[in-house]
């Protein structure tokens, strides 16, 4: 392990079938006034947002209701967000759904009581809230698995004027206080929504794995999340209800992406990068973007990284290295990403996201050029990556 870090992270989880049963005492800590946070109404038809009411009112809260809080959530939602908050003076947010409406629960926090313009501050420049600020706790009840919103700082807001779709990361503060992760409540997921999730748990591993050539521990629990996730998908594609294979998703989720499996590694996030800008134009799922540039990436960055991706092919696919030299082996093991990415059911080219040729130009442009990978990237380069994405 190189470098030098500290690992902290306060959120408590509630994990199983049953997990729903603590909502109500994890809520009892905080205020008595609730912003509760939901997406376009599924939780109503499966059941989840009556468990999470009962909960509410056992624990004697006061509930505020957002609801409509879509995929990409945008700057316009996020002012929505920050006038309800401020109005009726809210205590605490209780977000239920997915990565998406997580990450917006956390925006609203600590945009709520900022007199700024928060998109600017926050996104854009990219800045924390200063000691002192308020920031809205928030607490999370998951329902589609992916992001690993509920056990980290992360927040993505789309700025469809500007073509940007930015992610901030912000710290301990404002990470939720709990999570409740029952993975019964993934079952009524599309299928397509839930192969989304499991690349994006995917991309998160790889992103922070290929990076740093050490020997490090993060790397070999990488590989273990990566091999459960491969395993799982491939029994949930076939059988959404597996409570084994959805449970095991749903927890490689959370800890693709909880910051544990990135100490000590430079990491790269050009495929998030290149996948947001993406997003910012076509408003495609988030986790098919990155599967659509994904295989035309790493192709491109493998020579930078050879020996990782030799490890990577050996490892994870279990290409035979006998008689190959260095450059078939890792070929070969991001042949077998591709040929999983189509196996499950993941976007394997970006046309099929509404990307068209003309856009490749603008998307680069629009791409946040990020160091830390095996390559830096230039504009030329993303255009290329985009191209062979088509």
């Amino acid at each position: 392990m190189l470098g030098n870090f500290v690992y902290a992270n306060p959120t408590k989880l509630f994990f199983g079938d049953e997990a729903q049963k603590n909502l109500a005492k994890a809520l009892m800590p905080f205020g008595k006034k609730v912003l509760l946070t939901y997406g376009g109404g599924s939780i109503k038809r499966n059941g989840v947002y009556d468990d999470v009411i009962s909960a509410l009112k056992s624990a004697g809260k006061e509930v505020v209701e957002l609801p409509g809080v879509m995929p990409n959530p945008t700057v316009e939602k996020l002012n929505e967000g920050i006038k309800v908050a401020r109005e009726n003076n809210v205590d605490f947010i209780l977000a239920v759904g997915g990565g998406s409406t997580i990450d917006y629960a956390k925006a609203v926090s600590v945009s709520a009581w900022y007199n700024g313009d928060a998109w600017q501050r926050f996104w854009v420049k990219q800045e924390d809230p200063t000691p002192g600020e308020r920031i809205i706790p928030v607490g999370a009840v998951l329902t589609m698995a992916g992001t690993g919103s509920e056990m980290n700082g992360g927040s993505v807001i789309t700025n469809h004027a500007a073509r940007m779709k930015i992610g901030k990361v912000f710290g301990v503060d404002v990470m939720p206080k709990f999570a409740v992760l029952n993975p019964k409540y993934t079952f009524s997921l599309p299928q397509r929504q839930m192969v989304a999730g499991i690349f994006d748990t995917m991309s998160h591993i790889l992103e922070q794995y290929f990076s740093g050539d050490d020997d490090s521990t993060s790397d070999y629990l990488a590989e273990g999340l990566m091999r459960s996730v491969i395993a799982s998908s491939r029994v949930a594609v076939k059988n959404s209800e597996d409570y084994e294979a959805r449970s095991n998703l749903m927890w490689s989720a959370t800890w693709a992406l909880n910051t544990l499996i990135g100490e000590g590694k430079p990491q790269d996030w050009m495929v998030h990068m290149i996948g947001q800008a993406i997003g910012a134009y076509t408003d495609a799922t988030h986790g098919m973007t990155l599967s659509g540039v994904s295989v035309a990436y790493y192709r491109h960055i493998m020579r930078y990284g050879l020996k990782r991706f030799v490890r990577f092919a050996e490892v994870i696919w279990g290409v035979i290295p006998e008689g190959k030299t260095d450059e078939q082996i890792a070929s070969e093991g991001i042949d077998a990403l591709e040929s999983w990415i189509k196996e499950i059911g993941a976007a394997s080219e970006i046309t099929s996201l509404g990307v068209t040729p003309d856009m490749l130009d603008r998307i680069a442009d629009s791409t946040i050029i990020l160091t830390g990978g095996y390559q830096t990237l230039d504009h030329a380069e993303i255009v290329d990556i985009l191209r062979n994405s088509l």
